[in-house]
């Protein structure tokens, strides 16, 4: 029974599976370093080019796999600056491994469409969060986006959209109970989570494309024969193949 377990643990874990996923974990990790803009209303805190990249693991990974190179190099990111391991920062660790693996989950994965609504939930259950039910219907986004039919919500937008959200969700949810803030302050977040979010799934999308288009290129070049089910690349999305297929 235990060399059975140890079998299937090492066949999971397989060395291309822990390079890539260590590959991964170290460009999320610089990212993570990389200031974008201040998070309104909080003192020396910065979204960073992590919100772009992160999410995109859960694709090239897989869902679980996306996820777990995510918490890699957030866990290392603690450990860098020292951060404790306190039950809040925990917390903190857990919106963009939600993303992570939403973007990568295919169809109406149950726990893509959980996690908002029990953020949306949580939200309201708060005493500020019931004065502004409201602002909790962005989390809608990524639940329509697993339930809508597939032709509406497979492309490379709604999936980047969905997934920013579904962070969004996580994170305020837990930041509402963390945080003390306002109704009125809530309110006057509306139209910049609106922003902000739109700038992130553009973010995301981009990022798509552009590490589509490295890794095609790299295992093109390199001769590579790495199975799909640990590094899935999808070929409409590479530049490179559009450039050559022209040509």
């Amino acid at each position: 029974m235990q060399s059975n377990a140890t079998s299937k643990l090492t066949e999971m874990f397989s060395k291309k599976r822990v390079i890539f996923i260590l590959l991964f974990s170290v460009i999320v990790l610089v990212c993570r370093r990389i200031n974008f803009s201040p998070v309104i209303g909080v003192d020396n805190q910065f979204f960073t080019l992590f919100q772009f990249f992160a999410p995109i693991a859960g694709s090239f990974l897989g869902p679980v796999f996306g996820a777990f190179s995510v918490l890699i190099a957030e866990t290392a990111d603690y450990i860098l600056v020292g951060k404790g391991f306190d039950p809040v920062n925990l917390i903190r660790l857990t919106p963009m491994l939600f993303a992570a693996y939403y973007f990568g989950a295919k169809n109406r994965a149950n726990l893509s469409i959980a996690a908002p609504i029990a953020a949306m939930a949580l939200f309201i259950l708060h005493p500020v969060g019931r004065e502004v039910w409201y602002f909790s219907l962005y989390w809608t986004i990524p639940i329509i986006g697993k339930v809508a039919p597939k032709k509406y919500t497979h492309g490379i937008i709604p999936r980047s959209l969905g997934a920013t959200f579904t962070a969004h969700a996580v994170g305020t949810a837990a930041w509402i109970w963390t945080v003390p803030m306002t109704a009125e302050q809530w309110i006057v977040l509306i139209p910049v989570v609106a922003y902000e979010r739109l700038l992130f799934a553009a973010g995301i999308a981009a990022s798509y494309v552009i590490m589509n288009t490295v890794l095609d290129l790299l295992v093109d070049k390199l001769k590579w024969n790495i199975p799909s089910d640990i590094l899935h690349l999808d070929s409409k999305y590479s530049i490179s193949r559009r450039i050559f297929s022209m040509t």
